[in-house]
């Protein structure tokens, strides 16, 4: 499999060549075109427990697509979020990475996916309840709304809420005011994530909370 990610960083889109006999599993309604010859099967992510789990506390799909190549010639799909930004492909090899509602996009089939209880500082700092969880050997796609950046933790980090869409599992959350009472009051910052841990984290440029709450006065009622 080869893949390639253009229009960074604004509109970027996942152009994914299947080798005869590969396949790809995405994220229901990530497909934007496909060969005509590649065969689609929508399944359950992971069993029924933890699609469930996946689609209703997790905010995804409870179904995933998986497209093969069953021809003798290279294929092409692409793929891409419902939401405009940035994409990356991450290498695992034998270790994890958990995602944010919504972040997830595709992955190679010898990746495993289920869906860990994030704790409910998690939920509180409005992260979710629970987190996607991959992990193993192969490529997993994953896209956050604006720019991405990767930031290596060592220790104590603090992220504005809103904007973490991945991070490996030896990284904790907490919460916490982002200064003092009156500042943390005044600023317009409030509560923020109090990450811990060593390891690395993804964040994204924009806040989708923050967009809603710019456009929300000034639509019509």
């Amino acid at each position: 499999m080869k893949y390639k990610i253009r229009y960074k960083p604004a509109f970027s889109t996942l152009f994914v060549t299947l080798s005869p006999g590969d396949s790809i599993t995405a994220e229901a309604g990530a497909m934007i075109s496909m060969d005509a010859k590649i065969t689609m099967k929508s399944h359950l992510s992971g069993n029924l427990c933890s699609a469930f789990l996946k689609a209703f506390l997790g905010k995804e799909s409870l179904f995933v697509n998986t497209y093969t190549n069953e021809t003798g010639q290279p294929l092409r799909i692409v793929l891409t979020r419902k939401v405009v930004g940035d994409l990356v492909a991450l290498e695992l090899d034998d270790d994890a990475i958990c995602f944010q509602p919504g972040a997830f996009i595709a992955q190679t089939p010898d990746l495993d996916m289920g869906v860990d209880f994030a704790g409910f500082i998690s939920w509180i700092s409005g992260e979710g309840l629970f987190r996607l969880k991959v992990k193993g050997r192969g490529t997993v796609f994953f896209g956050a709304y604006g720019g991405i950046h990767e930031k290596d933790v060592v220790g104590e980090y603090a992220v504005d809420n809103g904007h973490l869409v991945a991070y490996e599992p030896d990284i904790r959350m907490g919460i916490g005011l982002a200064g003092g009472i009156l500042s943390s009051i005044f600023s317009g910052e409030g509560l923020v994530n109090k990450l811990k841990g060593d390891g690395k984290i993804y964040l994204q440029s924009r806040s989708l909370n923050s967009l809603v709450k710019f456009l929300k006065p000034k639509v019509p009622k």
